[in-house]
């Protein structure tokens, strides 16, 4: 893989388009009808009013009846040509709880299996009258093709190594309720720099919000040039470590991975792998963040994964809110946000 400001600026990774292809250059009033690739070209307001938004959805959650009629008469599709759990789950509950209509589809039940093309599966969606299209893709920059082939606005839930900006936000989420702020934070993210995108959309928004990241991982998981987008980079896990207000440990991502990256898992755990004797290194309230799933016991210890430091189940519920904000927000634009309350 290339260079990772190559990685991350020469993908085309653009947030929002108009459809017809002009790219926006200025925040908008709204997110009202924008698609959501990254957080790249993510402005500051446009990171608060989905966090602000998300708190508020949060609410929702804790209800004894959670559903609201917010997205009534509208129509979400969640597009997965790759596995999830937390992340498919979570855009249908947000789907649901909102009133909307929603459907998923995974590759292993559809025509992809017979053939058909990413092109022509999103204009026979487009063509069922939806309004969103929640897609994750194993190739990188494929949530901007589909954003350029079809009307529905699109939601990236992940395109290959290049990023996964509901995953960003939910993590800033996370890390502004237990820290009340992001700006001058000491974040620490450990692992699998190379093929996460969880790190590529963790480092757009924690950058531009103010906060200090700080990575380590093996010398064949890093990419090059972090450095000159304001990342620290470590070759020494203890050193990104030190006094770190938050540390997120990202999944060892073994398919997407060559053989030999690393010598073995045993290896790993031992030179790299977070446990109590390593989180003790960061500040005594570090928050201890995953985006999981994990692999216990290779990149993080079971012990501090169930730990009071530990915010891994609470990013999940998080998700949720921050995944029902965004489609609020991109189907009704801020408005009538009352009816959420």
């Amino acid at each position: 893989m290339g260079s990772f400001i190559n990685s991350l600026l020469c993908r085309q990774g653009v947030l929002y388009l108009y459809k017809g292809g002009a790219v926006m250059t200025k925040s908008p009033a709204s997110l009202r009808n924008k698609d959501i690739l990254g957080l790249e070209h993510m402005s500051v307001p446009e990171i608060e009013l989905v966090l602000d938004t998300a708190r508020e959805m949060k609410n929702i959650i804790d209800r004894d009846i959670k559903k609201v009629p917010t997205l009534r008469g509208k129509s979400i599709v969640n597009l997965f040509f790759e596995a999830s759990t937390r992340t498919r789950t979570s855009f249908e509950l947000a789907g649901k709880y909102l009133g909307a209509d929603v459907v998923n589809i995974s590759t292993s039940a559809s025509s992809v299996m017979k053939g058909e093309s990413l092109r022509d599966t999103l204009l026979t969606v487009e063509a069922m009258g939806v309004d969103i299209i929640v897609m994750r893709h194993e190739a990188e920059g494929s949530s901007l093709f589909a954003a350029n082939a079809v009307r529905p606005v699109i939601i990236n839930a992940g395109d290959g190594a290049h990023e996964h900006p509901t995953q960003g936000l939910l993590d800033m989420f996370t890390i502004k309720q237990y820290k009340g702020r992001l700006q001058g934070l000491k974040v620490a993210i450990i692992g699998d720099i190379l093929h996460s995108r969880v790190a590529r959309s963790n480092i757009w928004g924690l950058l531009k919000t103010g906060a200090q990241v700080h990575v380590a991982g093996p010398q064949t998981l890093l990419p090059r040039d972090m450095d000159k987008v304001g990342v620290k980079v470590h070759n020494r896990v203890e050193e990104a470590l030190a006094g770190a207000d938050v540390v997120n440990v990202l999944r060892i991502q073994r398919e997407r991975q060559q053989k030999g990256l690393f010598p073995s898992a045993r290896e790993y755990a031992r030179i790299f792998g977070i446990n109590a004797q390593r989180l003790a290194l960061a500040q005594p309230d570090a928050l201890l963040m995953h985006p999981g799933p994990m692999n216990r016991g290779l990149e993080i210890a079971p012990d501090i994964a169930y730990s009071e430091q530990s915010a891994i189940q609470e990013q999940v519920k998080n998700g949720l809110a921050v995944r029902m904000a965004l489609l609020y927000l991109v189907l009704m634009g801020g408005k009538n946000i009352e009816t959420a309350n």
